[in-house]
């Protein structure tokens, strides 16, 4: 816990100097509420000894600056902590996000999209506390704390001795105690959470496949079960807040009469003017307001904890590339090589790609067929340096990939695949992804390349979440507009026009196509099972369990009568003379 915490603390070292503005601002507010009390105090003490009222003008000054200043503080400790709190919880997000974006997709994929989601917004949320209610009211109260050891000092130091006493009790038995009967409990909520969370967001997404196989109900009861579970450790996180205040005031009650049993003394022999008696009481009274907080920080403290480790858990995790210190400048020349590529995913046993090489020339159109499974798109995730491979070299023109920033290949490589991501926002926006300069001609310009015509006049127009007032072909037309705008060098398309019907798809690879031969050339490497206009293509790679089987133009391959030809005539059912003919 300790670790995590000075980790976090080091996160939001650079607003240390707001934090220490808004405690002392938080201290001056309790102690304008202790001034308001004492004075308000002096002013009745003395006033029963009817005294000229030119003596009662200092504690009549005092409740009026006291009562405005009170007010005034309170006000600006609310601001200065409020927006220290915000200040750090931007940083934490924007930490969080940075660390995470190098991780994926190679060291998030064994995390289900509900847990991220709970540490992305959950843990991140929890974490604003951490200010607020974990290192502000401890330095407050240790403040206030010697502020009245100062102020009990002036008349006797076993005042200050005893109430030190007291106070130190109300800062550290009291949260020790309701910390101990909390133990673990923050913990527990925090996973109760983060499996609710992944329960409810399966079940939106699979809702259709639940209600299929009469599973909904069941689903919706684990949800249930789940929150019945996290609230009752709410409850009992409740209850036992709910007593810190009564602990606290039964230890300032008996601070009060443990000081009144000592004052009685000093006051009989005349050490002490009875008048300061009841400025004593109500200062001691007054404050313990500064320690009602803590029980709650060691509660907020452990919750933070958690938050934190579940969080560093993601960010200390060593990325799966690493960006070079240096990186050279992308190539001009755009063609691809894969030089004996062997790779394996982590914890299987068996190779995604083994021992495979092609070239893909500057300007040429290549296409990798095969069947499912047999490492078609982890060659795309290879080049786009998701991953490394564990063996061989990736070059494009001239430099290895590994000297190459990898945000610089995703830029220089325009890619669409079969799973596409819109944001929630409009048709503009998302377009504005591969160009953020673009106008709205350029805009308009792609979506009609993309067979988008209708479109043109709606770019605002709003898409819906993930893009699903929009049908599953205008998604994947929306992804290639967007790859049109981005206008690389280097084409990918994955199983691009999976979603689209036929005379759609011709007429976007057509354009695609004739994107490609306009200056300057661009690489097209298209990756897909459905064998269509294969001929259009200079070079066909098939692959099967990870390993190269087949290679040559479309013609080559039928006549070879090998798995291309076998999958060809499945696709087109024709008779094996037509096979060898390739019409």
């Amino acid at each position: 816990m300790i670790s995590v915490l000075k980790s976090l603390l080091q996160i939001v070292r650079p607003y240390q100097w707001w934090m220490l503005l808004a405690a002392v601002m938080g201290f001056a507010t309790v102690g304008s509420g202790i001034g308001l009390l004492v004075s308000s105090a002096y002013i009745i003490a003395k006033a029963s000894l009817h005294p000229p009222f030119t003596e009662l003008q200092l504690g009549i000054a005092g409740v009026r600056f006291f009562g405005i200043a009170r007010g005034v503080l309170r006000y600006i400790e609310r601001l200065v902590s409020h927006n220290t709190t915000f200040k750090i919880l931007s940083k934490l997000r924007i930490w969080f996000y940075e660390s995470l974006e190098p991780l994926a997709p190679a060291r998030l994929m064994h995390y289900k999209s509900g847990d991220l989601l709970q540490r992305i917004t959950g843990d991140i949320d929890t974490l604003e506390n951490l200010y607020a209610r974990v290192i502000a009211p401890p330095l407050t109260a240790l403040m206030v704390s010697v502020l009245l050891w100062i102020l009990m000092g002036k008349f006797s130091l076993m005042f200050s001795v005893t109430l030190f006493c007291f106070q130190a009790a109300a800062a550290v038995g009291i949260p020790l105690f309701t910390g101990y009967l909390n133990r673990g409990t923050a913990s527990k909520i925090s996973a109760l959470q983060t499996e609710l969370q992944t329960k409810t967001l399966d079940c939106i997404q699979g809702i259709g496949d639940l209600m299929l196989f009469n599973r909904l109900d069941d689903h919706i009861r684990k949800i249930h079960e789940l929150k019945k579970r996290e609230l009752a450790l709410q409850r009992k996180q409740t209850l036992i807040q709910k007593s810190h205040e009564s602990l606290t005031g039964l230890l300032m009650n008996a601070a009060v009469l443990v000081l009144l049993w000592m004052l009685a003394p000093e006051v009989s022999a005349g050490n002490i003017n009875g008048v300061y008696t009841a400025v004593i009481i109500i200062a001691v009274m007054a404050s313990f307001e500064a320690f009602l907080p803590l029980p709650d920080a060691v509660q907020h403290l452990e919750a933070n904890a958690t938050a934190g480790k579940r969080l560093f858990e993601i960010v200390d995790a060593q990325p799966a590339i690493i960006v070079p210190e240096s990186p050279e400048k992308f190539p001009a020349d755009s063609t691809i090589r894969f030089e004996n590529i062997t790779f394996s995913y982590p914890e299987t046993s068996f190779p995604a790609l083994s021992e495979v090489s092609f070239t893909i020339r500057e300007g040429e159109k290549f296409a990798i067929v095969g069947p499912s499974g047999a490492g078609k798109s982890t060659i795309t995730s290879l080049l786009l340096r998701f991953w490394d491979p564990a063996q061989g070299n990736i070059h494009i023109g001239n430099k290895n990939i590994r000297h190459l920033d990898p945000e610089v290949i995703r830029k220089n490589t325009g890619i669409v695949d079969r799973k596409t991501y819109l944001f929630g926002t409009t048709i503009r926006e998302n377009l504005l992804l591969a160009k953020p300069d673009a106008d709205d001609e350029e805009l308009k310009q792609s979506l009609l390349f993309a067979g988008l015509g209708s479109f043109t006049a709606k770019l605002d127009k709003w898409v819906g979440q993930h893009g699903m007032n929009l049908s599953g072909g205008e998604r994947q037309r929306m992804a290639i507009a967007r790859m049109l705008l981005q206008n690389a060098p280097v084409i990918v398309l994955d199983e691009a026009t999976a979603n689209l019907d036929t005379l759609t798809e011709k007429s976007v690879m057509y354009s695609i196509l004739e994107l490609c031969r306009q200056k300057p050339a661009k690489s097209l490497l298209v990756i897909t099972h459905r064998l269509r206009d294969m001929a259009q293509y200079d070079k066909i790679i098939v692959l099967e369990k990870g390993t190269i089987v087949e290679q040559g133009s479309h013609d080559e391959l039928l006549k070879n009568n090998g798995l291309y030809a076998s999958m060809w005539s499945l696709q087109h059912r024709l008779n094996p003379p037509e096979l060898l003919t390739g019409s």
